[in-house]
């Protein structure tokens, strides 16, 4: 097989050129490699050798670390059609393309199939053995110096956020950012509480520790329930979820030890604890009220409770769905007066967040299981059906054949 080659010295006169124009971060617009820059040089280089520029794909803020970029998968689709959008991509700089090289000499070579080259104007590389060996030692050291930005980044916001200062994002709930000092050209943040936002987090913790109007502690459904049914939203207006609560639950933020870096996600697994930025913030609630949170928590958890309350096999799960507003059906239990436990389907939406949520029904488990039986033996298993589906099989079964032949005598 060929190996994949970069080059722009064979083009066409009148090659069609697509431009690709990307930064990192949005700081990079006020420097050489800014949008409207790249442009201007790529317009350049296209109108020296007479390329006509037909598409441009411009990609602001994003890494180029992923194809995870939703003007880089157009351009890609524009490039594998039959025929090509365009005969040539021209970029600044390799690393505007790519800066993982497995990935790079993988899209590079699905283009270069297709009859599309991709010239750096930077970087200006022939077709002869030398120049490919050049072009993988440059987007090698792209990657390199791609992870160790990364590490030096990561490491000088961890050093941050255990000084206490901001790093960035959406603050927790009961938290507004605020400015702290200034360092240069460059303004310190801090957390501090917010006084509305913060009554609404004690309000939980309260809940589920002693219950509304003293009654007993509450779960986590229980307490999204309460909320919204006393219109209590969350910060942006929003209805209140199990996993909203949870979260707020068993944030160590709310007692002034905020985590940063607690999730890798590349690898998709939280970090180990050791890695943690543990970042000092102002206090909502007390460690003693937590820490009663935490041992409550744990003992409504699933997996602290015997098996036959929590497991068991449910014909529908994941295929039935709530009419009124589209949501899941979730498997419900309750116990009636004369002890005997029953079963039934009802909307997830109203189960996590109450009627206000959804009005949708519960149907009991025994009749929509049955239902849906009856209803596909009826239909699946119909002899004529059956016999269709067999000339059907058999059919591809030849035809596949057939492809598979071809392609070994192509080989």
């Amino acid at each position: 097989m060929t190996d994949a080659v970069v080059t722009t010295g064979e083009a066409p006169a009148m090659a069609r050129a697509a431009l690709y124009l990307r930064v990192s971060t949005p700081r990079q617009a006020d420097h050489d490699l800014s949008i409207p820059d790249q442009r201007r040089q790529l317009e350049a280089y296209c109108l020296s050798r007479g390329w006509e520029v037909v598409a441009e794909f411009v990609e602001p803020g994003v890494s180029g670390t992923d194809d995870r970029r939703p003007a880089f998968q157009d351009m890609i689709d524009s490039a594998m059609e039959k025929p090509a959008a365009f005969d040539i991509i021209v970029v600044h700089s390799f690393s505007r393309f790519f800066r993982d090289q497995f990935q790079f000499e993988f899209y590079l070579r699905k283009l270069v199939k297709n009859g599309v080259q991709l010239v750096s104007i930077t970087q200006v590389l022939g077709d002869d053995p030398a120049s490919e060996m050049m072009r993988k030692i440059m987007t090698l050291f792209d990657e390199y110096q791609s992870k160790e930005t990364a590490k030096h980044t990561l490491r000088a916001m961890n050093e941050n956020a255990r000084q206490g200062f901001w790093n960035g994002a959406r603050p927790p709930i009961g938290y507004r950012v605020v400015a702290a000092e200034q360092r240069g050209t460059k303004t310190k943040k801090k957390l501090e509480i917010d006084p509305i936002h913060a009554e609404t987090v004690r309000r939980i913790f309260r809940l589920a520790l002693n219950g509304a109007d003293g009654r007993g502690p509450m779960g986590v459904m229980a307490i999204a329930c309460w909320l919204n049914e006393n219109n209590m939203r969350t910060r942006y207006g929003g209805r209140w979820g199990k996993g909203m609560v949870h979260e707020v639950l068993t944030r160590t933020t709310y007692i002034g030890q905020h985590r940063f870096n607690t999730y890798d996600v590349k690898k998709k697994r939280h970090k180990p604890p050791e890695e943690h930025a543990v970042m000092e913030v102002p206090p909502i609630i007390s460690v003693a009220e937590f820490e009663a949170v935490q041992r409550s928590l744990k003992a409504r958890s699933p997996k602290m409770m015997p098996p036959r309350a929590v497991g068991g096999p449910t014909l529908l799960t994941g295929i039935c769905f709530c009419a009124s507003c589209n949501g899941a059906m979730t498997l419900r239990t309750g116990t009636s007066r004369s002890g005997q436990e029953y079963r039934y389907y009802t909307c997830a939406t109203r189960a996590t967040k109450g009627k206000t949520g959804c009005k949708g029904v519960s149907v009991p488990m025994h009749q929509l299981n049955q239902a849906v039986v009856d209803h596909l033996e009826k239909r699946l298993l119909d002899p004529a059906r059956l016999e269709t589906l067999m000339d059907q099989l058999l059919n591809r079964r030849d035809e596949w054949t057939a492809e598979r032949r071809l392609h070994v005598a192509e080989m």
